[in-house]
C-alpha cells in the first residue's frame, strides 16, 4: 500500500493583527468583500483565521457597509437593484 502523506492545513492567522495598517472600515468595501460569500454570507472566523476581536468589528463593518449600500446583502438582490436603476 503507497504511503499516503497526511494533509496539514496552513496555520491561520488575523489579518487585521498582523498589519496595523490595514482599515476596518465600512467605507472600503474592497476589503470587506474578502469576508462575504457571493451570496452574501459573512464567512465565520474558524475559516478565515480571524481573532475574535476583529471578528466582532468586521462583522459591523459589513452590517455598516450594507446599510449605506456600499456592499449587497445578496447577488439576487444587486441584479434587481441594477434592473431598477437602469430604468
Amino acid at each position: 500500500m503507497a504511503f499516503r502523506k497526511k494533509f496539514t492545513p496552513r496555520k491561520k492567522f488575523c489579518r487585521f493583527c498582523a498589519d496595523k495598517e490595514l482599515p476596518l472600515d465600512y467605507k472600503r468595501p474592497d476589503i470587506l468583500r474578502d469576508f462575504v460569500t457571493e451570496r452574501g454570507k459573512i464567512i465565520a472566523r474558524r475559516i478565515t483565521g480571524t481573532c475574535a476581536k476583529h471578528q466582532r468589528r468586521l462583522t459591523n463593518e459589513i452590517k455598516r457597509s450594507r446599510q449605506m449600500a456600499l456592499l449587497f446583502y445578496t447577488t439576487v438582490h444587486s441584479a434587481d437593484v441594477k434592473k431598477r436603476s437602469s430604468m
